[in-house]
Order: C-alpha cells, then structure tokens, then sequence
C-alpha cells in the first residue's frame, strides 16, 4: 500500500498530559514516520506519515488514552516526504 502524508492538529485537553510522548510511542508501533509538538494555542500539531490505514490507527489510539481529551481533528493531506522515525519538537 503506498504511503501517504497528513497535516494533524488535535484540539482538547491534549497539553501536559503526554501525549506527544505517547504519539511518539504509538508512531513507532505501527511504522508511522514524522513529528510532534505543541502550539501556542493549546493544540498539538502533527506530521504522520505512513500507510492510509497506519495513519487512522495512530489517531484512533490517540483519541483512546483516557489521560488526554481529544474533542477535535484537524486533518489535512500533504505531500509525502518520506523519511524514517518519528520525533517531538
């Protein structure tokens, strides 16, 4: 399956609970590539690259951990960079 690049920002409770540490933990899990950090704003914002199915999982398992309160995803598809490992910033 080719792989694909999406422009993330989750909206919540997501700041100071360690969810970029755990979305760096989840990334690896299933292969995903890119970054993580925070906004000013109180969001965090997110490059994910990998498989379509890879990508919604990653998500999927960051709107499930009960320390965080993820209301929204912003989601947009960007050009693939490729790459390998995923970091905090």
């Amino acid at each position: 399956m080719d792989k694909i690049r999406r422009h993330l920002r989750f909206h919540g409770d997501v700041q100071g609970v360690g969810f970029r540490w755990s979305a760096r933990t989840i990334a690896d899990r299933y292969g995903v590539s890119g970054w993580v950090r925070n906004c000013y704003d109180g969001t965090v914002e997110m490059e994910a690259e990998g498989t379509p199915r890879d990508i919604d999982c990653l998500i999927q398992a960051l709107r499930q951990q009960r320390w965080a309160d993820v209301t929204d995803v912003e989601s947009e598809m960007i050009p693939t960079q490729g790459g390998y490992g995923f970091s905090i910033r």
